[in-house]
């Protein structure tokens, strides 16, 4: 190889080596950018799982007072079966004596 085509090989290569650079630099640029968008996403994610922390310990609590109101309830139901029971054997008591009152 002479000297005149080992200049024009170096010539060459330095060309496609500045190409390379210049490639490497905008994916360097394009990685930066997306973890800078990455960190950003992964602060509201932070942000979000906080408030749905504090949205299921509201729905703990709510959870809490309507396995209360369902134990109350239950009762009020056992007591109006009890009232019921009572009203029916008052009408049976009553039934008869209204019955010989009209004849």
């Amino acid at each position: 190889m002479d000297t005149e085509t080992a200049e024009e090989v170096k010539r060459h290569f330095n060309v496609v080596a500045e190409g390379l650079r210049a490639d490497i630099r905008v994916v360097t640029e394009g990685v930066s950018a997306n973890t800078d968008r990455l960190e950003r996403v992964e602060v509201r994610l932070d942000r979000v799982e906080v408030r749905f922390d504090r949205v299921e310990v509201r729905l703990d609590r709510v959870e809490g007072r309507l396995t209360g109101v369902e134990g109350r309830l239950t009762g009020v139901e056992r007591r109006l079966t009890g009232v019921e029971s009572e009203i029916g054997a008052v009408k049976s008591m009553i039934r008869p004596r209204i019955a010989r009152s009209d004849a």
